[in-house]
């Protein structure tokens, strides 16, 4: 993938990098390589930063591939709020492992449970961040 696509000219992105890294045992770009790419960018940069690396990432590639208006920032960060949270309560640094201890992770339809259908596909949620309106993100709390 090396030379084609967003950000392909700039070695040093790591959105770039870690897009790298998952593609390279995989040949399409499915779901779990999604999965995939936020657990890498969590465990590397914390859950806050990827959520702006990871949506940056996507919105850029969306762009590129001619359909920004696939991008969805809502569905971005809720993605890398859900991987980040388990990903901060797993000790396994094997992403198969990983997905094994956390499979809800490889619905595709794991949002619904938090988010009415109507919500994500509304203009905030395309262009902002929305609260989940079905039931509230696991995450952490102090004490």
């Amino acid at each position: 993938m090396t030379g084609t696509g967003p950000g392909r000219g700039e070695t040093s992105s790591p959105f770039t990098r870690l897009m790298d890294e998952v593609m390279a045992t995989a040949d399409r770009f499915g779901h779990r390589q999604h999965v995939h790419l936020t657990w890498l960018a969590v465990r590397r940069h914390g859950t806050a930063a990827a959520v702006a690396l990871i949506g940056d990432g996507i919105r850029r590639t969306a762009r590129y591939a001619g359909v920004p208006q696939k991008y969805n920032a809502t569905v971005s960060r809720a993605w890398v709020e859900l991987v980040g949270h388990h990903a901060d309560r797993s000790d396994t640094a094997d992403f198969d492992a990983f997905t094994d201890e956390h499979p809800a992770l490889l619905d595709k339809k794991l949002l619904t449970r938090f988010y009415r259908p109507s919500t994500l596909a509304s203009t905030p949620a395309r262009t902002g961040w929305v609260e989940p309106d079905l039931a509230p993100f696991p995450r952490h709390t102090d004490g």
